[in-house]
């Protein structure tokens, strides 16, 4: 997937720091930038900068999308298969943050303490999504970034035609995939060294 080694383990030297912690994702139907907030969620952005830097989001692809909710990723591949992942991480989502339109939150299980590397983009203000209480009913999802350009790309990918493919349910009839998402610094373990600066591709700030 994408050239990577190992989805899992950590290969070679760490990345350089990044000056800022907007990534961009690179996607068939467009790009679209993500600002980072590793202030409020810090163990949720390393979580999602280890991936990103591993390419394991190379080629997999937006496989759950629901209109006027939100659009889901980094988790299946183009024959909806479930790469494996690192270990799950603690649920920050009592950070002061809400599930706004175009913001980036973990997806995850039943269990408040589960996500690993699947993601959604809220397409508007989700807030019963909040975190309420340290109860499993109450924990919420954890908001770690947002959208901060390309947001009609989002919304394009929040309108394609879904259906039920393989028991899963609001999947792209058309499949949406990810090319890449490429951190600030551009360094990833697979080699490419692509930032968000360098990036041929055009889009406009909000």
């Amino acid at each position: 997937m994408g050239g990577c080694e190992d989805d899992t383990g950590s290969i070679g030297a760490p990345p350089p720091p990044d000056e800022d912690f907007t990534v961009r994702v690179n996607t068939s139907m467009g790009a679209f930038d993500i600002e980072l907030y590793p202030e409020q969620a810090p163990i949720t952005v390393d979580n999602f900068l280890a991936y990103v830097h591993d390419c394991f989001y190379d080629d997999l692809l937006i496989h759950r999308v629901i209109s006027d909710f939100m659009i889901q990723g980094g988790g299946f591949t183009v024959d909806l298969e479930h790469p494996a992942t690192r270990d799950p991480i603690p649920n920050e989502a009592a950070n002061g943050l809400s599930n706004l339109r175009g913001t980036i939150a973990m997806a995850r299980t039943s269990d408040p303490h589960s996500a690993t590397s699947q993601f959604f983009i809220n397409l508007k203000d989700n807030l019963f999504l909040d975190f309420k209480s340290e109860t499993p009913q109450g924990w919420g999802y954890a908001v770690f970034g947002r959208v901060v350009a390309g947001m009609e790309v989002v919304d394009s990918i929040a309108a394609v035609a879904t259906g039920s493919q393989n028991g899963m349910n609001d999947v792209p009839l058309t499949p949406v995939i990810i090319y890449s998402i490429q951190a600030p610094s551009g360094w990833r373990r697979c080699g490419a060294q692509s930032s968000v600066e360098e990036n041929s591709l055009a889009i406009d700030r909000q």
